[in-house]
């Protein structure tokens, strides 16, 4: 059996620095359970002369779901370029942001109030082993999501996120995703922009991105949207599409 359970959370608004720690030490915990109960696994199977208890190990690894938003905040992945942030330190101290540079995929990237992000902290051995297919099942999420506000997004070819007319000059994006996996255990994930403020993404080059537009849920539908609405409809996405049996 695999375990499907997954808690939620919702850290509110909390500073990027404090949300990594608590990211970074539920990941680490899931990391250590998941090597003890696979050691466990060998060593019973070892006295029982073959048998296996692979069930055990399933059962027991925790998944969690955290939605948050962050202050003012740009990071860097562990593949991008620094020259993608266009600021100083003097020109993040006058936009009140802040800068990190940190172990997930992907290019620089902007966090802000107003924006859904989420960190899946999921074995993926209770889901699929198939880090392509977990990327694209969280674009799809969005895109679900987008779909119950009459948008029509989907995907651009080469790259990673959820975009609007990405077969045309006026392609713009408006979620980016960015994962680190160690032992089929996922954390960082994706930011989805609802009601953030767009002119924070001019200090970047978006994902290392430098010709295509940045977007919100909020310029697309021309008013600002409910921010606890959108995040229901994307966790009910998230659990049908996964499987999931979501925990408070």
């Amino acid at each position: 059996m695999k375990n499907k359970q997954v808690f939620f959370q919702d850290w509110g608004l909390i500073d990027y620095q404090d949300g990594w720690n608590r990211q970074e030490a539920l990941f680490a915990d899931t990391v250590k359970q998941k090597i003890e109960l696979r050691q466990k696994q060998v060593a019973m199977a070892d006295a029982s002369a073959g048998h296996t208890y692979e069930h055990c190990v399933a059962e027991e690894i925790p998944n969690y779901l955290v939605f948050c938003e962050h202050p003012h905040v740009y990071t860097l992945g562990k593949s991008g370029r620094p020259e993608n942030l266009l600021l100083d330190e003097q020109g993040l101290k006058e936009k009140k942001a802040t800068y990190y540079h940190i172990n997930r995929g992907g290019d620089i990237t902007y966090h802000g109030p107003g924006q859904i992000v989420g960190y899946p902290i999921l074995d993926l051995e209770n889901f699929f082993t198939d880090i392509h297919l977990y990327l694209r099942t969280l674009e799809e999420a969005v895109i679900l999501t987008l779909a119950d506000y009459g948008l029509q997004a989907g995907r651009y070819p080469g790259y990673t996120g959820v975009w609007f007319d990405a077969d045309n000059a006026r392609a713009r994006k408006i979620c980016a995703l960015g994962v680190r996996c160690s032992r089929w255990v996922t954390m960082h994930g994706f930011a989805f922009n609802v009601n953030a403020d767009l002119d924070y993404f001019k200090n970047i080059v978006p994902c290392g991105i430098d010709d295509k537009a940045v977007t919100s849920l909020q310029a697309e539908l021309g008013r600002e949207v409910d921010m606890e609405e959108v995040k229901q409809i994307l966790r009910h996405h998230i659990s049908v599409l996964f499987g999931m049996e979501m925990v408070e």
